[in-house]
């Protein structure tokens, strides 16, 4: 597929990825759709992140800034974003090839939709992986990485909340949900969700602090709405 009317930017947050984010960029680029700007977000990298995305020379949008936290390399990406659909991959996941192939087709056909959302499936290194859903558990989830979205749902319901280091995206979905925008989902994988030594979900207290501020949040909202 291949429509004119689209351009999708992808932001991809990345602070010291340089171990994967050769991977992560490569499966962007190797999507069967032409209309992509790619949004590298250096969040205060001091590994060689920044020597690995300038071999990528003009194929992709880098831009570095002190470290912030992933909520504030997103809403750095969507402020240089050109596209009218926006995609985000963290930098050590991948997206299956025919990920924007399928949702593309999907937006096209649910023109009412305004978030696409698809499977990931979880792999330990070394990554090998099947396109079979049911190989390795492919799993429904809030993932920005498994989602294709209008921009125009980022003026609706705003950025992400820079106060939440952690659960960004989940805060960021409850409040497209509770003002009302259009969900497709779908049971397709398009994300590759890598699990290492490194992944911001291992530190559990970490997470449910704010999980827990998340939480706070939405029921402050829902009273108060």
């Amino acid at each position: 597929m291949q429509s004119e009317k689209h351009l999708v930017s992808v932001i991809v947050p990345v602070y010291n990825g340089e171990r994967f984010l050769a991977e992560a960029l490569n499966s962007i680029l190797a999507q069967n759709y032409d209309l992509i700007e790619v949004i590298v977000v250096d969040d205060g990298s001091t590994d060689g992140t920044s020597e690995v995305a300038a071999q990528y020379g003009p194929d992709i949008r880098y831009v570095y800034q002190q470290n912030q936290g992933p909520p504030a390399a997103r809403n750095t990406g969507l402020r240089m974003a050109r596209g009218n659909l926006i995609c985000f991959l963290d930098a050590d996941d991948i997206w299956t090839d025919t990920k924007l192939e399928l949702q593309l087709a999907l937006l096209e056909q649910n023109p009412t939709a305004e978030i696409i959302l698809g499977r990931f499936k979880c792999w330990p290194l070394p990554m090998e992986y099947s396109q079979d859903p049911a190989a390795h558990g492919a799993r429904p989830v809030l993932s920005l990485g498994c989602a294709l979205m209008r921009q125009s749902v980022f003026d609706k319901i705003g950025c992400f909340d820079e106060s939440l280091r952690c659960a960004e995206d989940w805060d960021w979905f409850l409040r497209a949900r509770e003002a009302g925008v259009s969900f497709l989902l779908h049971e397709d994988v398009v994300l590759l969700y890598r699990r290492h030594d490194h992944n911001v979900t291992n530190n559990i207290q970490w997470r449910r602090h704010y999980l827990l501020q998340m939480l706070c949040k939405s029921i402050h909202r829902r009273k108060n709405g």
